[in-house]
């Protein structure tokens, strides 16, 4: 399993709607700084499905999920494939636990091979790098 996790200096409610709202989760979710986001679509409910593509050089990379859990502002999780990479789905947990001014973020996949374990988390890093950056503005 890859954990990562960030504090936040705002509100989970406002952390947890930029996850599922796909004018602000386009420009940090899975977002490449040389990527360009092709298509953003998310059903933010249980069962619902999300599309996320970005261009990537001369590779158009699709993140196909669905829901498993919403539960604002606490708790999204969803299942996960990136079929560019790997046929295979995991589980992604996203926590917003409360502190006193502002949450932090948990962020945990499961099922990620060994070997893809510090891209990985390195990715989960970028993603709330970004997070932030748009929370900011």
């Amino acid at each position: 399993m890859v954990r990562v996790s960030r504090p936040f200096a705002v509100p989970a409610e406002r952390v947890f709607d930029a996850w599922t709202d796909p004018r602000l989760a386009c420009k940090f979710l899975f977002a490449t700084p040389a990527g360009e986001m092709l298509r953003c679509e998310i059903d933010a409910r249980v069962g619902g499905p999300f599309l996320i593509v970005e261009r990537r050089g001369d590779v158009s990379v699709e993140h196909i999920g669905v829901f498993l859990e919403v539960a604002r502002p606490r708790r999204l999780s969803f299942l996960l494939r990136v079929p560019y990479y790997s046929t295979a789905s995991s589980r992604v947990s996203v926590g917003l636990l409360p502190m006193e001014a502002g949450c932090e973020v948990v962020v945990a996949q499961e099922g990620v091979a060994e070997e893809l374990a510090s891209r990985t988390e390195e990715g989960w890093r970028h993603i709330l790098e970004g997070l932030n950056a748009v929370l900011a503005d």
